[in-house]
């Protein structure tokens, strides 16, 4: 028998994640993206002397990303230069008062000591309660297919599962949230998290706290020369490992015969392949990409999707010294954002506006005396009667009246304008009805029943990115790409070479931020 093939769709963080890992195995790897580049919605823009990403801006558990270095025997440090942001985040408040938010607790209880003094004890009690989520969810919900019964029962998970009670899955974000925090300021912040998974607070389970833990204990990170670096050492390291990447390449069908793969149509050339790993948005998979699957596809398609959202890009003819690289304006009534984005299915009156400006830690980000301004405001997923050109402009107006509202008079200093909607997002990346993150987590189902790595419908047929399990944001989807091309190469008997785990680079990464603390 020849080489096993695997033809990988989409070129995404899981896509090449799975493809680095597979080549490494020995298998030939073909990757397929319908883009002229890769990274799906990592990426980045470039006009006028402004460079900005139009995805992911922070990077949590930096780890996932050593890991995938180390596991094809490269250093992660000889292609990527991780930095520490402080603050983390800039927060600004409907009542006009601001807290800048750490990753070095020290730093924290003294912002908090400044902002709300009765709430430090609140914060260490919120961070202890997190903590113990993290340590009891990460290993069996991010680092195991929890869909595969053998490993999710492995040996050393089944104390881990006599304590999913810690994981605190009944209550809602908010109820949680509330309990340690009477200032309702850092209910906000700390509810904030939640849209992290493309979620509503007031709807998601309170396990979602383990997001805040995550950034704010093991800390947030900026890739020098931009976050679209890490798409460039991926592809770049795939290459090195064989696999072949054709761009512009859209694919139109994935073919199988009595339920077992045989390969893609891809511009109207059959392609035959013993492995599929899709990168594609599961629901729209199944929407497009498959036929003769109308159950799947209509229970696929009865799950709420995420949150989806507006972006603007503005070359900014000033600088802003108020303003961090990471930065929050809150709306008034976060309920009622909430209520308006996934109840009403309306753009919200009041969003929540967040701006990143890389420029403010890498200046050749923009001209001199100038800013990139990225600017994302949560939005619904598509649906009837919307008309995102004229919210486009409402949102663009609305946005300008707040920051100045806040001193920030920028209308007469925006160069360069793009603006991208949820449909956009649906047209570029075909998302499911342009949502960001894939299904919600507005309810107990579907946060710990994210479609499987594995399909159990059509041999050889695997599922990578932000819409299936572990879910989205960069760790999770490279973890994705992890499991599998675990999975494959089990299905393969091709050896594992024994590696340092996930929980060992966890540690590790632990250690050396409490020798910088100290």
């Amino acid at each position: 028998m020849g080489t096993k093939s695997v033809l990988v769709i989409g070129g995404g963080l899981g896509s090449l994640s799975a493809a680095i890992r597979l080549a490494k195995a020995g298998l030939r790897v073909i990757l397929f993206e319908k883009n002229p580049t890769l990274g799906g919605k990592m990426s980045e823009y470039r006009q006028s002397g402004f460079r900005w990403d139009t995805g992911p801006s922070l990077l949590t558990m930096p780890f996932v990303v050593e890991e995938i270095f180390k596991s094809v025997g490269q250093k992660r440090s000889d292609y990527l230069n991780f930095l520490a942001l402080e603050p983390l985040c800039r927060y600004f408040f409907s009542d006009y008062t601001k807290l800048d938010a750490s990753s070095d607790r020290k730093k924290m209880l003294l912002a908090l000591s400044k902002f709300s003094p009765s709430q430090q004890q609140g914060y260490l009690d919120f961070i202890k309660y997190a903590g113990k989520i993290f340590n009891t969810a990460a290993e069996i919900f991010l680092f195991t297919p929890i869909h595969e019964m053998k490993k999710l029962f492995k040996a050393q998970n089944i104390p881990l599962l006599f304590k999913l009670s810690r994981i605190d899955p009944f209550r809602n974000v908010n109820q949680a949230v509330s309990c340690f925090f009477s200032d309702q300021r850092l209910v906000q912040l700390f509810n904030r998290y939640a849209t992290y998974n493309g979620s509503d607070p007031f709807k998601a389970p309170a396990t979602l706290n383990i997001i805040p833990y995550v950034e704010n204990e093991l800390g947030g990170y900026y890739i020098q020369g931009g976050m679209y670096q890490l798409v460039k050492a991926l592809e770049k390291l795939a290459r090195q490992l064989g696999v072949e990447i054709f761009t512009s390449s859209k694919v139109d069908k994935i073919k199988q015969i009595n339920k077992k793969i045989t390969g893609l149509i891809v511009q109207g050339r059959f392609i035959s392949a013993d492995y599929v790993v899709c990168g594609a948005d599961v629901v729209e998979t199944f929407n497009s990409l498959l036929d003769n699957f109308g159950d799947q596809r209509d229970k696929l398609n009865s799950l709420e999707p995420s949150l989806s959202g507006m972006v603007f890009l503005w070359g900014v003819t000033r600088t802003f010294p108020s303003l961090a690289h990471h930065n929050i304006l809150f709306s008034s009534d976060y309920r009622r954002e909430f209520s308006q984005i996934f109840d009403d299915h309306q753009a919200p009156d009041d969003p929540t506006i967040y701006i990143a400006i890389s420029s403010k830690s890498d200046p050749s980000d923009a001209p001199a005396a100038s800013e990139n301004w990225f600017i994302l405001l949560n939005m619904p997923y598509l649906h009837k009667k919307q008309n995102w050109h004229d919210e486009r402009l409402r949102m663009k107006e609305i946005v300008l009246q707040k920051l100045l509202r806040y001193g920030l008079d920028i209308s007469s200093h925006i160069q360069y304008e793009k603006c991208i909607t949820p449909y956009d997002f649906y047209e570029s990346f075909a998302s499911n009805r342009g949502s960001i993150y894939g299904l919600s987590s507005n309810s107990r189902f579907t946060a710990f029943r994210r479609p499987a790595n594995r399909s159990r419908l059509i041999k050889g047929l695997y599922f990578v990115g932000g819409s299936t399990h572990p879910g989205g944001g960069i760790p999770l989807v490279l973890l994705s790409g992890k499991i599998v091309a675990e999975l494959i190469a089990e299905k393969e008997k091709i050896p594992q070479p024994v590696s340092t785990s996930l929980t060992e680079h966890l540690q590790t990464h632990l250690r050396s931020n409490a020798e910088i603390r100290n």
